[in-house]
């Protein structure tokens, strides 16, 4: 055959195909892949996320104390925001007109930046010890500007132990800080307390200048007498060891003692819950159901009273509400 006159136009380059290695098939055929690759994915944004967090400042550190003026302090480091504190107003707590004038000398003074001594409230259950405390706080803030009003912070007793880490937390904060422990107590081998006693004074760094400490407690040493005895009775010299034990309460500048109240104290108490929520009751007729009522719970105490005053309320349908 005879070839046709002039040159053939040149064919356009084909791109050589690209060999698929078993591997890859197998992957692309595998309808499982598209899941693996989302977790690894998953799995690089959990990581970044973990990296971010460790960068970044801690939760609920000094700075959210500018959120409340009260807060519950957490053992994973957090500051918890308490917006409406549960407390009787001060003008209502009977029968402790002492402890009153003094805790609230020593506030005033650690509020306005004078030296103040940490409190140990301790003595009758039901006597109006951690009721103080709070009624203390809100009557030093009732007049001060924002930037000037006092934090308190509730440790709960089970996470004494973990005091110094809310130290280091305040120790730089722009505010005076109360930290409240209510129903201080140490009993069987617990050795939290010496936590406890190295940020009341026994530790290198001590508390901070804008701490101060307050406490309650039915008991005057905060340990259990079985507990004291132990110690006495294991020590090499029992009495170093009774005396280690009781040095915890020393250490506390302010001893404030709550003993029983009078019946007439507690008839006090019932007719200024009564006055101050409007109750209208007879007088005669009052007195005599508050002591029947203090007569079936065995006791006369603040908390006594207002139980009655709340049943009373209740059955003459007044709204009672504290603040």
């Amino acid at each position: 055959m005879s070839k046709k006159p002039g040159k053939s136009a040149p064919r356009p380059a084909q791109k050589p195909k690209r060999q698929t290695t078993p591997r890859l098939a197998a992957k692309r055929a595998d309808p499982s892949s598209g899941q693996d690759t989302a977790e690894r994915i998953a799995h690089a944004l959990e990581t970044i996320a973990v990296h971010l967090a460790a960068a970044a400042p801690a939760s609920g550190g000094g700075d959210t104390l500018h959120h409340a003026d009260a807060f519950i302090w957490h053992p994973d480091g957090r500051l918890a925001p308490v917006p409406h504190v549960s407390r009787v107003d001060i003008g209502l707590l009977k029968g402790i007109d002492r402890m009153r004038d003094i805790l609230i000398e020593n506030t005033e003074r650690f509020a306005n930046g004078f030296p103040a001594n940490n409190a140990l409230l301790w003595g009758a259950r039901g006597m109006g010890k951690s009721s103080l405390v709070k009624a203390a706080h809100a009557s030093i803030n009732r007049d001060r500007k924002p930037a000037e009003r006092l934090k308190l912070i509730e440790i709960h007793r089970e996470d004494i132990e973990t005091l110094p880490a809310l130290m280091d937390i305040l120790r730089n904060a722009p505010f005076n800080v109360i930290v409240f422990c209510d129903d201080l107590s140490f009993d069987g081998n617990d050795a939290s307390y010496k936590s406890l006693k190295a940020v009341l004074e026994g530790g290198i760094e001590g508390r901070p200048d804008n701490v101060i400490l307050y406490a309650t407690s039915n008991r005057r040493h905060l340990l259990a007498r079985e507990m004291i005895e132990n110690e006495r009775s294991t020590a090499i010299n029992p009495g170093e060891a009774v005396e280690e034990k009781v040095s915890l309460s020393d250490r506390f500048g302010l001893w404030l003692g709550f003993h029983r109240c009078s019946q007439d104290e507690y008839l006090a108490m019932v007719k200024g819950y009564c006055g101050h929520f409007g109750i209208k009751f007879g007088e005669e007729e009052l007195e005599r159901e508050a002591l029947e009522w203090s007569t079936t719970r065995g006791s006369r105490s603040g908390r006594v009273a207002w139980q009655f005053t709340q049943e009373l309320a209740g059955r003459l349908g007044v709204r009672v509400k504290l603040r």
